[in-house]
């Protein structure tokens, strides 16, 4: 007879007992400069975010018309937008300085933080990113009655008027069941009206913002991390704010039911566990890497190999089956599988084997071959050590260190891609938050990658009106330059945050002073 093990999932390092500490430097001086940071880029937005063509309402606004048609507006908005970024990235550091301990009196001031800094996004045009756009799209696909997995938005009659990047218009969606009816029903909820479909959208980005912000700090003491230090990792993030609220993304709604679906399955309810990390997979199916991590979260400490296989199986029958079921009854059964090669479809030139790829198609160019089938090459011996790294992860290292194992599984994942986004570094935030980012190079990579973002987002996503005389080149240009200019600026001359780029631990660096 089998008997289950429902034994929560044991760590080694103790949580330690929280030590009230006085505060240091009076946070909320960093709370008001995120917030007016937030406000920059709110303005910015009504500039340069994007607007849909159907969007005819805010369109006729004096104060929209003079920031997205007359150059002079133009060029404000992106200083705007530029500024407004990297002031929320040095208020997201300073507030870090300025809590000493992380003591529970921390906990209301990171939340405050992330409010203020948060809630003027929610009022924001999509910044960074047009998938709102094709969720619409999409979600009108599902009203006519077509299967998303095997028709692109572009059989919707004016597609192009809803915003949706025509990159993607013949590509089936990449997401799952769950997200399709979403979108249908908010598509029937509003007509398919751009401006209220955006805010329903946003409604349920906030949704996965809320289960992110519950489930990181109890993750993070199950494994023995400061749970008030996880929490102002990850969720006061810029990253993590501007790519779930500024831009809408589906992916936080996806996080929040997988990191809720870990907690559960490390506090001993496995079927919760599954039953929620199947959710996460009926948004986007990248959470299918959970899984096995948590088949073997339930075959319990010191399982032997076929325990361990039993339980593998049984995790994926289960989820497996609840989501043909769900297929069943949509009419579109497993096609979100071939979907899921959409996003990999790309490259791009920071992600290390997208650079590689190029490299090996200029060097195949130039000697008369087809380069760009090398770099196909290049791109699929990545995907392939990327799962050979995934299946290491899965069967090696210990029992405690589950969530580590499948953080740097993911890790594997995301930075052996052609294609990295912005969103996809935010998947592995919190997972490496729960388990521990040292106050060493461990956090300052943390900082230079946010930075990085940061600075990418606001001088690549730029919707500028192609009939004024200032260019989309030009416009990234000076939201770069300024980018660059404040980034440095933090890294080589704020004496408050270039220590930590290149300066003793953070714990060291508790300045009082503005």
């Amino acid at each position: 007879m089998l008997h289950r093990r429902s034994d929560p999932l044991q760590m080694t390092a103790a949580v330690p007992a929280p030590v009230a500490t006085p505060h240091v430097g009076r946070p909320r001086i960093a709370i008001i400069q995120g917030f007016v940071g937030s406000m920059l880029m709110l303005f910015g937005s009504f500039g340069v975010g994007w607007l849909s063509l159907a969007s005819r309402e805010l369109r006729q606004l004096e104060p929209i018309i003079w920031l997205r048609f007359e150059p002079a507006g133009a060029v404000l908005s992106v200083v705007l937008l530029a500024l407004g970024g990297m002031l929320l990235v040095r208020s997201w550091l300073r507030l870090g300085q300025r809590l000493a301990g992380w003591g529970p009196e921390s906990r209301p001031i990171i939340l405050k933080a992330t409010l203020a800094w948060g809630a003027p996004m929610c009022f924001a045009l999509p910044l960074f990113s047009r998938d709102v756009f094709a969720y619409i799209a999409q979600g009108q696909v599902m009203v006519a009655g077509l299967n998303p997995y095997e028709d692109g938005y572009s059989q919707i009659s004016n597609y192009l008027q809803i915003g949706a990047d025509d990159l993607w218009a013949q590509s089936p969606t990449p997401y799952g069941p769950i997200f399709l009816w979403f979108e249908e029903l908010v598509v029937r909820a509003t007509g398919g009206q751009p401006d209220f479909s955006i805010l329903l959208f946003r409604l349920l980005a906030l949704i996965g913002v809320a289960l992110c912000i519950y489930y990181v700090p109890r993750l993070a003491e199950v494994h023995g991390i400061n749970p008030n230090r996880a929490l102002w990792l990850t969720v006061a993030n810029p990253l993590f704010l501007t790519n779930f609220i500024a831009s809408v993304h589906n992916d936080s709604l996806m996080l929040g039911l997988a990191l809720a679906g870990l907690y559960a399955a490390a506090r001993g309810r496995h079927v919760t566990g599954i039953l929620l990390i199947t959710l996460s997979i009926g948004i986007k199916p990248i959470t299918l890497i959970v899984l096995p991590f948590i088949g073997l979260m339930w075959a319990g400490r010191g399982a032997s190999w076929p325990r361990k296989f039993l339980y593998w199986g049984m995790t994926a029958g289960l989820s497996l089956g609840i989501l043909w079921l769900l297929g069943w009854l949509n009419g579109f059964g497993f096609g979100w599988v071939g979907a899921l090669s959409t996003p990999g479809s790309v490259w791009i030139w920071y992600a290390p084997v997208g650079f590689l790829g190029m490299v090996f198609a200029l060097t195949g160019d130039a000697l008369g071959f087809d380069g760009w089938s090398w770099a196909d090459v290049v791109h699929k011996v990545g995907t392939v050590v990327s799962l050979i790294l995934v299946a290491w992860f899965v069967f090696r290292g210990d029992h405690s260190r589950l969530v580590r194992r499948l953080a740097l599984a993911l890790a594997a994942v995301v930075l052996l891609a052609p294609m990295i986004q912005a969103w996809y570094v935010v998947w592995l935030i919190p997972l490496f938050a729960v388990t521990g980012i040292r106050d060493d190079w461990q956090v300052k990579v943390l900082y230079f990658v946010v930075s990085f973002f940061m600075i990418y987002a606001i001088s690549d996503q730029l919707d500028i009106f192609p009939y004024i005389e200032l260019s989309l080149h030009t416009a990234r240009q000076i939201a770069a330059a300024v980018g660059v200019a404040f980034a440095s600026y933090l890294v080589f001359l704020d004496p408050r945050t270039k220590t930590l780029f290149r300066g003793a631990p953070q714990a060291a660096e508790l300045s009082v002073s503005r």
